[in-house]
């Protein structure tokens, strides 16, 4: 079995989603008392959500790539950043070391491909959703279009995740909200709708609505527990 790497901490609340998933993925596969060779290092988060507000990704990217440093020493075989937003510095992060980082939008993307969905919409932090280096990379290298809400609805959901989800705090007008704007993506034509924040899955779950979720944190974790196991048998 390979040994997953995992950059965490951002937040640590959904990082513990990714923990529970791979390992219960493995399980799932492999059965028996199986668990998951993971080597996670989780950062501090307030110090990366200063450096983020304040625009200094160079910056993040530098911890970033700091800490995936350590996570291959560590012995990994491939590594995960477990959040949407800090994929603006994958590219810095994949330069900085040897072993392959795997793209969340990319295996979200497939996944994507695979149900045929042609037109999708978009949540996550403002960062995510205005800037284009995780919608472009969707659209330009899977052919899938990509729609994102408006601004007073970005606003929303942006501080929803940094002042409540990342705390821990689930609150139901918070979901009706989300759920909301989530309706209002598909009446605009979206097929499905990406929760781009690894955190927005502590709130929204497929059984709070009939439009199809595309679950980030969930759809990473798979795809970290197929390259775990593969060739293995043990």
């Amino acid at each position: 079995m390979k040994t997953i790497g995992l950059l965490g901490g951002m937040s640590w609340e959904s990082t513990a989603s990714y923990y529970k998933a791979i390992n219960e993925g493995v399980k799932e596969v492999l059965g028996g008392l199986h668990s998951a060779k993971i080597c996670l290092y989780s950062v501090d988060f307030d110090e990366i959500e200063k450096l983020q507000h304040s625009g200094c990704w160079e910056e993040t990217g530098k911890i970033l790539s700091q800490a995936a440093q350590s996570v291959e020493a560590g012995g990994a075989d491939f590594i995960l950043i477990c959040t949407n937003t800090m994929h603006k510095v994958s590219e810095e992060v994949q330069s900085s070391i040897s072993i392959p980082l795997v793209h969340i939008a990319d295996a979200t993307a497939e996944k994507l491909v695979t149900d045929g969905i042609k037109r999708v919409g978009l949540l996550g932090t403002k960062f995510t959703m205005e800037q284009g280096f995780y919608k472009n990379r969707v659209s330009e290298k899977y052919g899938i279009e990509v729609i994102v809400p408006n601004d007073q609805d970005q606003d929303t959901i942006h501080q929803v995740i940094y002042n409540e989800l990342c705390l821990g705090e689930i609150n139901d007008e918070s979901r009706e909200k989300y759920l909301e704007i989530i309706s209002n993506l598909y009446s605009k034509g979206a097929d499905a709708v990406i929760l781009g924040c690894t955190e927005i899955a502590l709130l929204v779950e497929q059984q709070h609505t009939s439009i199809p979720l595309y679950d980030t944190t969930q759809i990473h974790a798979a795809q970290a527990v197929k390259l775990a196991i593969s060739q293995s048998s043990t």
